[in-house]
């Protein structure tokens, strides 16, 4: 299994625009931050979650010209306003692309972009559009995604809901603040954890950094990634103060994880 991070930026991204911090003018490519989206490889198949503004970019970067699913988390601007870029795999693939994930994070998808989800809705000759085709999850039970098992887990995000993904030893979750106890019993010998770490002050809406390395420790995971990280600190600022077991994730970061 591999998981590959396409980005690891808060919504505002990094550098910010007119900002001149350290971590916004660093020369550290580590500190060039997109907005947050992951690969999950494993047997043979290719999950996306979320699709984040510089999506296209991602991809290309990460050399991933072919995906079998997409998993939503949410339906805020930053995990979804690179949708339409996934014209270019639906056209590559000639396929409808399944796209899993909350009802409600579903129907404003479908309600926004009704050009992608609508069979109905045709371009005119000579030009195309993605094609998706939507299949809300419930929390809590897995289901089979292009032949992979996923566990989708119900998380606060402020007063909405997000989705965080297990994928075997494996667990995706962002813009959560808490970790439900239900959930931690559910993230129970992980290898891996990633987990949205925004700043080192508490955030209405995310975990802040102490509070990430206290749930992360709390999971137990061997391996700890945090991810939707801001200009308030660089990568290697932030990796000298973390415990052994937990990292700061970067744009491009590939880690190999045995599957079970």
């Amino acid at each position: 299994m591999r998981l590959i991070f396409l980005g690891t930026g808060t919504s505002f991204g990094v550098p910010q625009i007119g900002c001149r911090c350290p971590t916004c003018t660093s020369s550290d490519p580590r500190d060039r931050r997109t907005r947050c989206a992951v690969v999950i490889e494993t047997r043979g198949r290719r999950l996306l979650i979320d699709t984040p503004p510089e999506l296209r970019l991602q991809l290309v970067a990460a050399d991933v010209d072919r995906i079998d699913a997409v998993l939503f988390t949410h339906a805020h601007a930053d995990h979804v306003h690179g949708i339409d870029d996934l014209r270019a795999l639906s056209l590559r693939q000639a396929a409808v692309l399944p796209a899993y994930g909350p009802a409600a994070t579903l129907a404003e998808l479908t309600a926004k972009f009704p050009y992608i989800f609508d069979p109905a809705f045709v371009v005119q000759p000579g030009t195309s559009k993605p094609e998706l085709s939507a299949h809300p999850l419930v929390p809590g039970e897995t289901v089979t995604i292009a032949d992979v098992p996923v566990l989708p887990l119900s998380l606060p995000h402020g007063s909405h809901e997000v989705f965080g993904y297990r994928v075997g030893p494996v667990a995706y979750l962002t813009d959560v603040k808490a970790i439900p106890d239900a959930t931690v019993a559910a993230l129970a010998q992980l290898e891996v954890l990633v987990l949205n770490a925004l700043l080192s002050r508490p955030h209405p809406l995310h975990l802040s950094i102490p509070e990430a390395v206290a749930a992360a420790q709390r999971i137990g995971a061997r391996r700890t990634w945090f991810t939707h990280l801001t200009h308030d600190a660089t990568h290697e600022a932030l990796a000298a103060r973390l415990p052994p077991s937990i990292a700061p994730a970067y744009d491009g970061l590939v880690i190999t994880v045995d599957a079970v």
